[in-house]
């Protein structure tokens, strides 16, 4: 017998080659707790004027959101708001495709869908942001 075909392959041999070194998983884990600090800010002040602050619920309706998105500060908070929500929950069900789906074409498949499913969200959610007319006839 040749020494090849007595070769074995090391133990605990990873599944797959290992990764290319970058930090890639260092800025995500870095993005998700400084977007979770932001959001939480952002998400209680929203929750404070929309729920809370004169009158509460009742006030919201079509006017008064027109009045609010007539400010640029509240078209930037609830931009910044919508951008961080969904990128920060994007990343957390990126980790979670990588870390339960078993075969590399599904986990292929499954993140193909989240990015075109975050990149539509995004893209209808800031077009309504920046075109929101407050002038609308029936």
């Amino acid at each position: 017998m040749t020494q090849e075909a007595l070769a074995l392959d090391k133990p605990r041999s990873p599944r797959r080659p290992a990764a290319r070194r970058n930090n890639f998983e260092l800025y995500s884990w870095l993005f998700m707790r400084i977007s979770g600090m932001a959001l939480i800010i952002l998400v209680l002040g929203h929750l404070l004027i929309m729920n809370i602050l004169d009158g509460g619920v009742h006030r919201i309706n079509f006017g008064f959101v027109a009045g609010r998105w007539a400010s640029p500060f509240w078209q930037f908070w609830d931009l910044a708001m919508l951008w961080l929500a969904e990128i920060h929950g994007g990343n957390g069900l990126r980790t979670i495709i990588d870390d339960y789906a078993r075969k590399d074409v599904t986990r292929f498949w499954l993140k193909i869908v989240l990015y075109v499913a975050m990149a539509i969200i995004l893209f209808v959610g800031t077009l309504v942001i920046f075109t929101f007319d407050p002038n609308i006839t029936s």
